[in-house]
């Protein structure tokens, strides 16, 4: 039986860079001071596995040899990289964790889950989590191991390590991870190139760029407010780091596809829609996310009033705009934005309604989204 891991590690500060004949001494190979790569070798023998992939040694690393070589090879690897990761459930078995550092026993203390380095704030480690994953380095009074009431761990700590478990974020703190990992959205018919020059909003774009039509849907959504840096209808690579975005459930279809003309340099979208005026929503009040406002529509039996809600903290004035109805929750949602001329839709942000009745006086519309 072919069997293959990913050996997944935190980024540890304090480590030291050893020549290996593994890679033939092609590039130094960044560890733990305190790592033991026999003994990772034997932990990962007692798995019963036969071939590893740890990226160090497969990678060409920085300060090597041949660096006008890595810079070439990089562009090719890392997006071949993504597509092993996507393969991964096909193909491979297990996806082992060192949570503290790469052989290391794992420790857990505070601070560590919001510090740059930690494995739950990084995108490319996030594509690991896509399948079974053991977390290595337990021990018996680790963090693994304690013990849970009704939900709950003896510290708070504790519970967040064991929520970001299940909910990793998407943090950086380096170039090349945000363009390695498809743990954000995740789901691309080819990876772009990675050029190491590029800005993390330029590789962001071009990871935008290669994603299918549904997965592009959610961003188009995901974020109550319009995108800060070029185009307006999704989020930017600052917004996805800074921003707080709406809930979505990965197993309930999204009804809504954002297609891209490469020729052209576009994005458009089929859209069922519906132009109204939106009111009770401009002002931001108290602690309260939840904003109820109105929607309201000129029909040919008169004027039909339905609530609405903005489930965030973002301020959308009172104004006639036109709404795209789009499930991409466990809610009815519709993004809000501006129709302009020549079929074009700038979006400002996101409400929600449960008024079935809406949906009866959308039309179907092409937009080209700005």
């Amino acid at each position: 039986m072919f069997t293959k891991i990913e050996r997944s590690t935190s980024f540890a500060s304090h480590t030291i860079t050893v020549w290996m004949p593994i890679n033939s001494y092609e590039w130094p190979v960044p560890i733990p001071k305190d790592a033991d790569l026999n003994l990772i070798r034997i932990k990962m023998l007692n798995l019963g596995l036969e071939y590893t992939w740890l990226d160090v040694l497969c990678l060409r690393q920085v300060d090597g040899r041949r660096e006008d070589l890595r810079i070439e090879e990089w562009k090719l690897d890392v997006p071949t990289i993504g597509r092993v990761y996507q393969a991964a459930e096909e193909y491979f078995n297990l996806s082992v964790c060192y949570l503290s550092g790469l052989g290391r026993p794992l420790t857990l203390k505070e601070g560590d889950l919001e510090s740059d380095r930690s494995w739950f704030r990084r995108a490319w480690t996030q594509q690991e989590a896509a399948w079974e994953m053991e977390i290595a380095g337990g021990t018996p009074d680790g963090p693994l191991h304690a013990e849970c009431k009704d939900g709950k761990y003896e510290t708070e700590l504790l519970t967040k390590f064991h929520e970001a478990r299940q909910y990793a974020g998407s943090g950086v703190d380096e170039p090349s991870g945000q363009d390695r990992g498809t743990g954000i959205y995740g789901v691309f018919p080819w990876i772009p190139a990675y050029y190491e020059s590029a800005s993390l909003e330029d590789a962001w774009t071009a990871l935008v760029h290669s994603m299918f039509g549904q997965p592009r849907a959610e961003l188009f959504m995901s974020c109550p407010e319009p995108g800060d840096r070029g185009p307006k209808w999704r989020l930017s690579w600052n917004q996805v780091m800074t921003k707080p975005l709406l809930p979505y459930e990965t197993d309930v279809p999204v009804a809504q596809y954002v297609d891209r003309d490469e020729t052209v340099d576009e994005d458009w979208c089929d859209a069922e829609c519906i132009d109204g005026f939106v009111r009770g929503l401009a002002v931001v009040e108290g602690g309260d996310i939840d904003r109820d406002g109105e929607f309201i529509v000129e029909c040919d039996n008169g004027i039909k009033r339905f609530e609405i809600t903005a489930a965030h903290t973002y301020p959308i004035p009172e104004s006639t705009y036109t709404l795209i109805y789009c499930v991409c929750c466990a809610f009815p949602a519709y993004i809000v934005g501006r129709s302009l001329p020549g079929g074009r839709f700038e979006k400002v942000s996101v409400v929600e309604t449960f008024h079935e009745e809406l949906k009866c006086f959308t039309e179907k519309r092409r937009y080209t989204l700005i």
